[in-house]
């Protein structure tokens, strides 16, 4: 009896620590799933599945989010792991389908096994969800997917990052979480003649109708005039003094991802980000010389002390919060004006540890005309830059 009695109480130990191997394995791989931002494209139109459906309307056509739910027929819950690997790495499916890299797969394929495998183990432990993606509309030849098999020849790395021995740890920590997990070259580095990435990285560039900025240490164009402490205060919050609130999908990368990063994972990628060479052939910031029509000035004005000195005070310092204030707004010192247009256009909005920071959106409330000259008079009076903004660009 008492061996039976020191057998079971061994193997209850050894279940018990199996137990807490899995929960630290699912703990794990939900932190890496939001390292790696999965929610932006997969979280549902209603925000409480990972059910997909979100369209991206791309220069060749509108691909949808997937569902990656572990529903096995509509989602991802007949994987194995090499099956998942390699649609991680490759971007071909368990069906031997080839996927479109707007899953960011050429940049997922730097993870290793272990993180890869973790994101799949958390997976696994949400709640089904049967919801059939719809079908991409892709003309031809886009819509053959077997093309892609030459894409990557090209544009696919498809090796894991390894460690630079010369670097610290903090920059090779850095490194991977801006290059595998966070996929931010995706956005901010302007893409080829076959949309894969360019040589120009973090660069800067325009996706899905929004700014991607600069990310290099350029002092003009891209972090270089960044302090470290507004970097971090940016990243883990989505605001910054004297740089404004993010905006558009950088807002989502901070309210689905960046916000949930521990203090030492945000200073690990200011440490590396500083390390990007200097590329002053970005997307510019600042003055671009150009008369604005006087009429269109005093009708922006007039709408500002309308419809927003409300919320940004005629000042702009924000009247209920800082995340009000417009001065030194990184929207608003960029010439080629995409992200203001597109926050008018379209709103924005992030949740913060303050509860949801939101900009409505204008578009039903204002002609394409009125908002134009609103737009010109921000621009002009809070971030220095002239601009002449044609009414076309509120216009869905």
């Amino acid at each position: 009896m008492k061996y039976f009695l020191l057998f079971f109480a061994v193997i209850m130990a050894i279940s018990a620590r199996s137990a807490q191997a899995q929960t630290d394995l699912i703990e794990r791989g939900k932190t890496l799933f939001r390292a790696a931002d999965c929610a932006a494209c997969h979280l549902s139109d209603d925000g409480q599945t990972l059910s997909g459906g979100k369209a991206f309307s791309l220069p060749f056509g509108t691909v949808y989010a997937v569902n990656i739910t572990p529903d096995r027929q509509t989602g991802i819950g007949a994987y194995t792991d090499e099956q998942w690997l390699r649609m991680m790495r490759t971007g071909v499916d368990r069906n031997g389908r080839h996927l479109y890299p707007v899953m960011p797969y050429t940049s997922y394929t730097f993870l290793n096994d272990a993180d890869t495998l973790a994101i799949k183990t958390y997976l696994f432990t949400l709640k089904p969800v049967q919801a059939k993606t719809p079908e991409n509309r892709l003309p031809f030849p886009f819509n053959q997917r077997w093309v892609m098999t030459f894409w990557n020849w090209f544009n696919n790395p498809n090796r894991r990052l390894a460690p630079v021995p010369d670097r610290t740890a903090e920059w090779n920590r850095g490194a991977y979480l801006v290059e595998a997990l966070g996929h931010c070259d995706q956005c901010h580095t302007p893409r080829n003649f076959m949309f894969g990435l360019s040589r120009r990285a973090y660069a800067g560039t325009v996706q899905v109708g929004w700014r991607a900025y600069n990310l290099t240490s350029d002092t003009e164009h891209g972090l270089g005039g960044w302090s470290d402490d507004e970097l971090f205060e940016y990243l883990s919050t989505g605001y910054a003094p004297h740089h404004g609130p993010a905006s558009g999908p950088m807002a989502e990368a901070i309210e689905n991802s960046l916000r949930y990063l521990p203090a030492e994972d945000i200073r690990a990628m200011i440490v590396y980000l500083r390390s990007i060479p200097a590329r002053s052939d970005g997307p510019t910031r600042g003055k671009r010389p150009l008369d604005t029509p006087r009429e269109n000035e005093t009708v922006g004005q007039h709408i500002f002390q309308q419809a927003c000195m409300g919320c940004h005070l005629e000042d702009g310092a924000g009247r209920q919060s800082a995340w009000g204030a417009l001065e030194g707004a990184h929207n608003l010192s960029d010439p080629a004006t995409t992200n203001i247009t597109s926050v008018l256009r379209t709103g924005t909005s992030i949740e913060t540890e303050h509860g949801k920071m939101a900009m409505p959106s204008f578009a039903n409330a204002y002609t394409p005309q009125e908002l134009a000259a609103v737009s010109e008079y921000l621009l002009s009076h809070f971030g220095g830059v002239k601009a002449q903004i044609k009414p076309r660009m509120f216009k869905n």
